[in-house]
């Protein structure tokens, strides 16, 4: 059945360690998509570099407002993306243990 509601969307901001090589995505399904990574099933950039480390996520009440989010996102300076990570999680966390409980 054909339902109204919009698809929540995540912006997520990968990191192989603290101040390391970052990955900028985003998802429908946070915890899937990070568990995938971290299996290295989708090859690519991420693996390649090990970037596995969930640094920072922003939750969108749809899919577009988390793309329109990434598309910024990827667009700013380096030093401003550590900003808003250390803003977050000033110790560059791995935060998806903490959404897996």
């Amino acid at each position: 059945m054909y339902s109204n509601f919009e698809t929540v969307g995540y912006v997520y901001i990968l990191a192989s360690a603290m101040a390391g090589t970052l990955y900028i995505g985003v998802t429908s399904d946070l915890i899937k998509r990070i568990g995938e990574y971290r299996a290295e099933i989708t090859g690519g950039f991420t693996a390649k570099h090990k970037v596995h480390r969930l640094v920072y996520y922003q939750q969108f009440g749809s899919i577009e407002g988390a793309i329109k989010r990434e598309k910024q996102l990827k667009k700013w300076k380096r030093a401003w993306k550590i900003r808003l990570i250390e803003e977050a999680n000033p110790g560059w966390e791995d935060l998806f243990p903490k959404i897996v409980r």
